[in-house]
């Protein structure tokens, strides 16, 4: 088990609205100056075109920086995960998140258990898992019923308690409906707080250890450390006052993650 960081733990400081937006290549030596060694590229969908040549560099950084990488993306469709699988080769890399929806394409049950059974071979062949993350948009417990088909080394969860919350499903529900095929996980933390005029609440991230995510829960049922499945620091960071101020606070929040989950991690790690 590993603590890493994902694409998400900089999304304001790579975004457009920042005067010198962060590269991939810049992203992985921050994480490499924290003392982290595990870095998940998470919807970062540049990456789909790039080359080969460029593809190896990248790799060839995380090799001397220390890091192993991991991939994110979304959709189910078989042209798109085997070029995923095409970048895991090359980049080396083992675990590919996605999600049942895509922009492009929102499949019923029995048409992503079929698009899952199409490239599952694929994955057995090159030992890739692909792990299917927790959001608003599928329910948990239909998720589970396409996910249990499948064998567990291939195909499991990437489990997000935070993201099921707009859908009205309970953090502690999802990690009991999710907890034994959990093969990664998205930290990060939340809370409601009122709008202004006491109209209405918003949803939004918070500094980890502070809001409504219920970390030794998920510790406690999922077990990461026993079955080695790595925790991805990211955030809900709202944009503050300006990009100065957003992009402090976008690394303030991760490194107090970091501690938190190093302080929090067995001994014997």
């Amino acid at each position: 088990m590993a603590i890493g960081l994902s694409t998400y733990a900089f999304f304001w400081r790579s975004s457009a609205r920042v005067p010198a937006p962060l590269t991939l290549p810049q992203m992985l030596e921050q994480t490499a100056s924290m003392g982290v060694r595990l870095f998940q590229i998470c919807d970062y969908s540049q990456i789909e075109s790039w080359s080969d040549i460029q593809l190896q560099a990248l790799r060839q950084q995380a090799d001397t920086l220390g890091i192993q990488l991991e991939l994110g993306t979304r959709g189910l469709e078989t042209a798109h995960l085997q070029r995923y699988l095409q970048l895991a080769e090359i980049l080396q890399v083992r675990v590919i998140r996605s999600m049942f929806n895509s922009a492009q394409h929102r499949p019923t049950m029995a048409e992503a258990a079929a698009l899952i059974e199409t490239i599952l071979p694929q994955l057995e062949q090159q030992g890739v898992q692909l792990c299917l993350e927790t959001y608003e948009q599928v329910n948990s417990a239909m998720m589970m019923s396409v996910i249990n088909r499948f064998p567990a080394a291939a195909v499991g969860v990437c489990l997000d308690p935070a993201n099921c919350v707009a859908a009205l499903e309970l953090p502690q529900q999802v990690i009991a409906n999710t907890a034994g095929r959990v093969l990664n996980l998205h930290i990060k933390d939340f809370a409601f707080s009122r709008q202004d005029g006491w109209v209405g609440f918003t949803l939004a991230g918070c500094p980890l250890g502070e809001g409504l995510l219920d970390y030794d829960l998920l510790i406690e049922q999922v077990r990461p450390a026993e079955r080695g499945i790595n925790q991805i620091v990211e955030h809900w960071l709202p944009w503050q006052q300006d990009a100065a101020s957003t992009c402090l606070r976008e690394a303030e929040w991760t490194q107090q993650s970091v501690d938190f989950l190093r302080h929090r991690q067995p001994r014997s790690n």
